[in-house]
């Protein structure tokens, strides 16, 4: 490298301290004595990078409130300065366009080059801002494999890089053994085992709320009333809720309190996504991410998703410019499988969709198959090692 040195990696969000840390612990093994530097989570600072500054404990979506909006400022002050002493050779922006769009600014400003890790979602919403990523960027590390395209076509240079999903295979026996573990927590029917099919009309019905307490609020009244319209017409149908962490469980157990309470035959766990999917028939989804972690066990899903009314009245219903939403959907570049975006209202509609599922095998079967060839999108692909390729690209640097 010339006079600069060392890499600023900037991430707000837990699932940016997650992408990070993988990233920044393949470049340490590569590079033992390459200075990095982090504003980010645990996960960074443990990978090897010094984390100058704790953040992503309160992470937002959508619009963020004035409070949230005045202390990315400050950040974002203090890491102008930052920059301003250290003179990074490289900034690796970690997700979160509007947090990180204006530190791209600064570190441009300062003659630091950007690559974004996770690409903005420009191509989804505002896709004006392409005009803003294309001037705050070197390169552009894509996790999906139709923004390369995307952004190759509108002058923004991109490289599809793999997910981190799809770096490790999924270990089907540690996840039965981890079942079986659980089993406590796991509601048991006597016609559906967790090896069985659907045991005649019953379900094993996997639940996922998200994460965020927004999107839980919103969403997981709609699932559960789902859940309840099925195990009212279906007696026998069981599920589990997949909630993220200890805290989640609580919200969602109160949630469940307000909206006429818990009903039997469900369960929940938490920190436990993969065994979920792995013991379940179907899954009924708030869109993101997870859609994929489903996706990877190919197992089939209806997704759902409900934004603040207002919101999306007077502002999202104009800025969004896809007709999908569910990422296996938009990979596949067709609707492979249902999502109700945006959804208003009770478990009705999901509660159908799921039936289909049931009643008719080859609609289960055919979203199974089209999962299994979206699945394929990523053989071959490690994310970590193919961002770092990139990175020693942009840097000039050679792998010890």
């Amino acid at each position: 490298m010339s006079e600069r040195s060392g890499i600023l990696f900037t991430a707000f969000e837990p699932s940016g301290d997650d992408h990070a840390s993988a990233v920044i612990a393949e470049l340490r093994q590569r590079h033992p004595d390459l200075p990095m530097f982090c504003w980010g989570g645990p996960k960074m600072a443990a990978a090897g990078a010094q984390l100058v500054e704790r953040t992503g404990q309160s992470a937002v979506i959508g619009v963020p409130g004035l409070g949230k909006i005045i202390e990315h400022v400050k950040i974002t002050r203090r890491i102008r300065k930052w920059i301003k002493q250290n003179r990074p050779a490289l900034h690796i922006p970690v997700d979160s366009p509007a947090a990180n769009f204006p530190v791209c600014k600064i570190a441009r400003a300062h003659g630091t080059k950007v690559v974004h890790l996770v690409a903005p979602q420009v191509w989804a919403w505002a896709s004006w801002r392409v005009h803003k990523l294309r001037r705050r960027t070197n390169l552009v590390l894509c996790l999906l494999p139709f923004e390369e395209e995307w952004l190759m076509a509108r002058a923004v240079p991109a490289k599809f890089v793999g997910h981190p999903l799809f770096d490790e295979p999924v270990d089907v026996e540690a996840l039965d053994r981890r079942i079986a573990e659980l089993s406590a927590q796991m509601p048991q029917s006597p016609q559906n085992s967790a090896t069985g099919g659907l045991g005649g009309a019953a379900p094993k019905l996997a639940l996922m709320p998200g994460s965020r307490p927004s999107e839980m609020s919103r969403c997981f009244p709609m699932l559960l009333d789902a859940y309840k319209r099925l195990k009212a017409d279906f007696p026998l149908t069981i599920g589990v809720v997949a909630a993220t962490t200890p805290d989640a469980v609580k919200t969602l157990r109160q949630l469940a309190a307000a909206h006429g309470g818990w009903p039997d035959g469900l369960g929940i766990v938490h920190g436990e996504t993969d065994a979920v999917v792995r013991w379940c028939d179907f899954a009924l989804v708030v869109s993101g991410t997870v859609t994929l972690q489903i996706a990877r066990q190919r197992k089939a899903m209806v997704a759902v998703y409900s934004p603040s009314w207002l919101m999306y009245q007077f502002l999202a219903r104009w800025l969004v410019s896809t007709d999908m939403f569910t990422l296996p959907n938009l990979i596949a570049g067709r609707k492979i499988m249902p999502e109700l975006i945006p959804h208003f209202g009770d478990g009705e509609a999901i509660a159908v969709e799921v039936i289909k599922l049931m009643r008719r095998p080859g609609y289960a079967d055919d979203q199974r198959q089209n999962l299994d060839v979206v699945c394929k999108r990523f053989k071959g692909k490690n994310a970590a090692a193919a961002s770092v390729d990139e990175i020693e690209k942009i840097l000039g640097l050679k792998s010890s």
